[in-house]
């Protein structure tokens, strides 16, 4: 079985990964891909522009998370060098999570039963900010799981290999000023392999290596079954 084929099986009904109170009928589809003509009147450099856009989305549909971005190409990364490389093949700009705004505060909850394996403050500017990686051991199967644009006090108190519970609380989401300068969201990632990356590993994929990571971060709707 595959890894996508073992993640859909695992559960039947969603699975939570921010304020489990909120309702499924509270989640509304978000495109922040280069293909939303909407976006080019928007300043997608400015946390600020781009909030209030997103913010304006969740309210005119009576919902309160917008979700989405998996396999999204996207403008907003343009604004940093850590993405930005000049070359259409290199760039990257593939989202290989999938994010969840909301605001910042929410609190955020381990998927499934799993350790800690490891929390870091990525600081590069359109990085992830505080970041906490938990490694899920499931029958036979072993994988990852990110969470990223954190706070910063979601880092503190915890231990690697601290066993955590799923639906436990695990951190809360951090404001522009430390999670990478993006509107307040978790970006919820699956990963196969985390090839060595502590605390971090690549949210953002170029076209060149985009086969590689659609294998290595398969899509977590797979576990959350937002429709």
């Amino acid at each position: 079985m595959s890894l996508p084929e073992f993640l859909q099986s695992i559960s039947q009904e969603p699975l939570k990964v921010i304020d489990p109170s909120i309702s499924l009928k509270d989640y509304i589809p978000l495109d922040l891909s280069i293909h939303n003509s909407e976006l080019q009147t928007i300043d997608v450099s400015s946390s600020s522009e781009l909030q209030y856009y997103v913010s304006q989305h969740v309210d005119n549909n009576n919902a309160k998370v917008a979700y989405g971005g998996y396999l999204e190409q996207r403008g907003i990364y343009d604004r940093s060098d850590y993405f930005n490389q000049n070359n259409p093949e290199t760039e990257r700009n593939i989202h290989l999570g999938l994010d969840l705004w909301i605001d910042a505060g929410t609190s955020v909850h381990a998927v499934l039963d799993g350790t800690i394996h490891s929390l870091k403050n990525n600081t590069n500017y359109g990085d992830y900010g505080p970041t906490i990686i938990l490694k899920h051991q499931v029958k036979s199967i072993s994988f990852y799981s990110l969470y990223g644009h954190l706070s910063l006090e979601s880092l503190e108190g915890k231990e690697i290999g601290q066993s955590v519970v799923q639906g436990e609380q695990i951190a809360t989401l951090g404001l522009p000023e430390v999670n990478g300068d993006y509107p307040p969201h978790l970006h919820f990632q699956i990963i196969k392999d985390l090839q060595g990356n502590f605390g971090d590993y690549p949210g953002v994929s170029s076209k060149q290596d985009l086969d590689f990571y659609k294998v290595n971060c398969p899509d977590p709707n797979l576990l959350l079954k937002l429709g």
